[in-house]
């Protein structure tokens, strides 16, 4: 409901943009390809509650998953787009998931090859589905047996407060542990991040964070769309020059990072050509921020008002936020004030 408020307000503005491919959405156009997908994602047996995984790297087409799972009541289990054999027949099995959609490959990892290698061990795996052939062209195709009728039924019969995303972190016991979330939990959370940057339908946020991570589905994805802001997708990746081309092209207001990124950015041979006048806030997590990368990020990136966050995945993540109005102190030796409706 929240995705169709934006659509409904914002038709025309732009929701999505990949920087890889060139593809652009606006928010009409965002909302039928969800509506698509989820239409798909029914055609294809996915019931309430049903385990549906993404193993991609950052792309529109995980945005899609995001968002037509939820439409349908699944529970999306996010895994690392880094994981090896081991680790993906762990998370595979453990969480029950029944139809997977996956890269093809990145790097050195062959996804598909992957896949097949631990495929057996996993009897709960009925379908897999890769981003960018045929299989991904037939998922969404499915949905022509569906009416958008059928999809409202569905929809009828969900809970905010229904379990929606399963979220695998680093557990330091060996396998990862899996943390529940709803539908209540992350979408308010994203939103009132956003709300805290003071986001509207004019912001562009750049989002080189990994999506399967809190940092780019809660704070980054449900943040902005909850606003009518656009999500512009820098690449695959994370790429320090990449991310300031895409600022600098799309003429981002915002942009998200671990301190390593931005400093990785901040030393760019070159990064006094990019044009970055753009940015004004920007979401810095993951670990403290030294006194000195903020300094520069601030005058050096134009990011005056950009917020330190501090949560973790059970917390769907954030539960501490710095302020617009807080000073260089404040955003470096604290990790904020508690968010709305948060206790602590």
């Amino acid at each position: 409901r929240n995705l169709a408020r934006a659509v409904e307000a914002f038709p025309e503005r732009e929701a999505l943009v990949d920087m890889a491919s060139g593809r652009r959405w606006t928010y009409a156009e965002f909302g039928a390809a969800v509506e698509e997908l989820a239409r798909g994602l029914m055609a294809s047996g996915v019931a309430k509650g049903d385990r549906v995984g993404i193993w991609a790297v950052n792309c529109p087409e995980w945005v899609f998953v995001q968002y037509a799972t939820a439409r349908v009541g699944a529970v999306m289990v996010n895994i690392n787009p880094a994981y090896r054999a081991h680790e993906l027949r762990f998370v595979l099995d453990q969480a029950g998931i029944s139809l997977l959609v996956a890269s093809l490959s990145h790097r050195t990892s062959d996804y598909r090859a992957l896949v097949e290698q631990v495929r057996g061990d996993c009897p709960e795996l009925r379908s897999v589905h890769h981003i960018g052939d045929a299989s991904w062209d037939e998922l969404v195709r499915a949905a022509a047996s569906v009416t958008p009728e059928e999809l409202a039924a569905r929809e009828a019969g969900l809970s905010c407060d229904d379990p929606i995303n399963i979220q695998y972190t680093s557990g330091t016991t060996g396998f990862p542990k899996g943390a529940t979330l709803s539908h209540h939990n992350i979408l308010n959370n994203g939103y009132f991040v956003g709300e805290l940057v003071a986001y509207t339908e004019h912001d562009r946020v750049c989002l080189p964070v990994p999506f399967y991570h809190c940092f780019g589905m809660v704070m980054g994805n449900l943040g902005i769309t909850s606003h009518g802001a656009c999500i512009v997708i820098p690449g695959p990746a994370f790429e320090p020059a990449t991310v300031l081309e895409a600022v600098q092209r799309e003429r981002c207001t915002s942009l998200y990072g671990v301190p390593t990124m931005f400093i990785a950015e901040l030393n760019l041979p070159d990064f006094d050509s990019y044009d970055l006048s753009s940015l004004r806030t920007g979401i810095m997590a993951g670990s403290p921020c030294p006194v000195e990368v903020m300094k520069r990020v601030v005058a050096e990136m134009h990011m005056d008002e950009v917020s330190i966050c501090y949560g973790m995945t059970e917390t769907s993540p954030v539960s501490t936020q710095t302020r617009r109005d807080d000073d260089l102190e404040r955003r470096t030796g604290t990790v904020g004030r508690v968010l709305p409706h948060i206790e602590v």
